[in-house]
């Protein structure tokens, strides 16, 4: 078993990361350090990218790329870096090896599926800004999940109240992951594969899309106002294909480095969404935007 590692600026990540899942689907693995965010990628020989798509992938923002051998009892090992993680106090994320919590709210995510855990910051961002909608009253009626990754996000919704969820990803494994993930918590969800950057579902009134900046202006793009006039529903009014979705009335967003948080305010004012909160954790951000 070989690792590969790539360094990159803090200012790059979410960059760097995007070109990388689509080297390697399956996922990476995330370690942050002064000055660097590594991306670590596993595969026997010959099953890894090229030193030179890693390079292309990471651009300006590349700092070094590292290959390593792993030790044969890697597979056992590796349980001993993946713990459980309380969220909000309340939401109690662990691998299934782990016991769940007294008094918490179980969501069971192993490592190794694809696109994560869910303890990477963007993610516990948008945990903490569900768990607090809930707090609130405002966990009902459905929600819809752009870049559903391994699902933890959809999962948790539908465990606070949401119903119906739905959740979109463009990568085939990331889908399977989530459907996966969705059985062992016993919610029932919808997933489906979708390329967001050439459409978008109907969205629900409550939407999260933790996504890189990137993806999330074009999202913005193909949005209509809610404000817009003369707008019927595209579920009841049989519209033509290709009319845009109506922006939700509450829109969670991350995958946001703090120098991207204002352009990204920007890109949905057109659409009537403002900027109601922003979250701060390390290198990462979140916002809250409404209607």
């Amino acid at each position: 078993m070989i690792r590969l590692a790539v360094r990159c600026s803090p200012e790059q990540a979410e960059i760097v990361l995007a070109e990388l899942t689509v080297l390697a689907p399956n996922g990476v693995e995330e370690e942050q350090g002064p000055g660097y965010v590594e991306y670590a990628i596993y595969g026997g020989e010959g099953e890894l990218p090229e030193l030179g798509e890693i390079e292309v992938a990471a651009g300006d923002g590349l700092v070094e790329v590292v290959s390593t051998e792993v030790p044969d009892d890697w597979a056992d090992r590796w349980q001993d870096f993946h713990k459980p993680l309380l969220v909000g106090e309340r939401l109690w994320l662990r691998p299934s090896w782990e016991e769940p919590r007294e008094g918490a709210i179980d969501l069971v995510v192993d490592p190794g599926q694809a696109f994560g855990t869910g303890a990477h910051p963007t993610t516990r961002l948008c945990l903490e800004l569900l768990l607090e909608l809930e707090e609130a009253g405002e966990a009902q009626g459905p929600l819809t999940d752009l870049g559903t990754g391994s699902g933890v996000l959809a999962i948790a919704a539908a465990k606070l109240g949401w119903e119906p969820v739905s959740g979109y990803d463009h990568e085939s494994p990331a889908i399977e992951a989530a459907k996966d993930n969705a059985a062992a918590n016993g919610v029932s969800l919808q997933f489906e594969r979708r390329n967001l950057r050439e459409g978008l579902p109907d969205l629900a009134p409550t939407t999260v899309a933790n996504m890189t900046a990137p993806v999330l202006k074009v999202v913005a793009e193909q949005l209509e106002g809610v404000g817009s006039p003369g707008r019927v529903s595209r579920s009841n009014s049989g519209e033509a294909p290709g009319d845009p979705p109506r922006a939700p009335s509450t829109l969670i967003l991350s995958g946001l480095l703090h120098s991207e948080l204002d352009e990204t305010v920007a890109a949905f004012a057109p659409v009537g969404l403002g900027e109601r909160d922003r979250r701060l954790q390390g290198d990462w951000a979140a916002l809250l935007l409404r209607g």
